[in-house]
């Protein structure tokens, strides 16, 4: 069976770098492109701000430059001319029914693109994201989570561009009520460096991932740094490692308290006798848990025969 084509939208920070690493070690797709959106840290390419709001970064958690304390090389190659919606746009509508997108960051390149191209959700092979908390609170306020909170907006065009798909249509929804559930650990790091951590990719995660995992040591009573993109990444190419269920997402944009909370029907409320103008139709399929060590076996493995083939 032939890879299938994947795009990831992401706002590096430490895990998507880590999910871009994860993607390239799974023989299951084969990564076409890669767009950028504003999140963590200020960008070039792709959306630069918010659809209609400031922008908001957080340099505390993934560190100044996105990566920690990791410098990379200058790149080799030139990024792509095209802009990140129209990089996705262009890509879905050349192979219809190929590409899977996955978006750990604020919506914005999906909503733009939705917006250019409105049969985006049929054109596709799949899209899931990183973002929203469906069953709890959120980290950037206690109402949000993060990628919401920055483009509110974007995310509530995109759940609402999606209603009313068919279910393997609808978005597969890794939010942080699950994603903080999958924590590398710092002897996980050690596993995945140990083959040779003076190689670069070594080298890079010995730099970049301590500075993620001192955040949620000083923040968190965690074990590690949360997984939140790779989580997002692996179950979108296996998403037997969660349960989900189909039901309604709607974003509050304008509340002084609650702007980007994942408003989520859990409990088919807008069924009822008083659906207080709900839209009845689904546009989300929502991860309720997962199975964390059995993502944790395979996310460390692969990142590790990244490293192993540098020795």
């Amino acid at each position: 069976m032939s890879p299938t084509p994947l795009i990831l939208d992401v706002d590096t920070g430490v895990d998507d770098a880590l999910a871009l690493l994860y993607a390239a070690a799974s023989p299951e797709v084969e990564l076409i492109g890669a767009t950028t959106v504003m999140g963590n840290v200020t960008v070039a390419q792709g959306a630069s701000r918010p659809l209609v709001r400031d922008h908001e970064p957080f340099p505390v958690v993934h560190g100044e430059r996105g990566l920690g304390h990791a410098e990379l090389p200058v790149p080799s190659r030139a990024p792509s001319s095209r802009t990140a919606a129209q990089f996705l746009v262009e890509s879905a509508r050349d192979r219809p029914g190929e590409v899977m997108l996955v978006a750990t960051g604020p919506l914005t390149n999906v909503a733009l693109a939705l917006a250019e191209e409105p049969r985006l959700p049929d054109l596709l092979a799949g899209f899931a994201l990183m973002g929203g908390s469906y069953a709890q609170g959120g980290n950037a306020t206690p109402a949000a989570e993060a990628n919401t909170w920055v483009d509110p907006d974007a995310a509530q065009a995109v759940f609402r561009g999606f209603a009313g798909r068919v279910e393997t249509k609808l978005p597969r929804c890794v939010g942080l009520d699950v994603t903080q559930r999958v924590q590398l650990s710092r002897e996980g790091l050690a596993s995945m460096v140990a083959p040779a951590p003076g190689s670069s990719i070594g080298t890079f995660l010995g730099d970049a991932v301590p500075f993620y995992i001192e955040f949620y040591e000083r923040t968190h009573d965690f074990g590690g740094a949360c997984m939140h993109d790779p989580l997002a990444l692996a179950l979108a190419i296996d998403p037997s490692m969660a349960t989900w269920t189909s039901t309604r997402v709607e974003v509050e944009a304008d509340g002084t308290w609650t702007r980007g909370m994942t408003v989520t029907d859990l409990d088919g409320i807008r069924h009822s006798p008083w659906p207080v103008g709900w839209e009845p139709e689904d546009n989300a399929l929502v991860a309720l848990d997962v199975d964390a060590p059995a993502f944790m076996d395979v996310f460390v493995h692969r990142l590790r025969s990244l490293v192993e083939r540098q020795t």
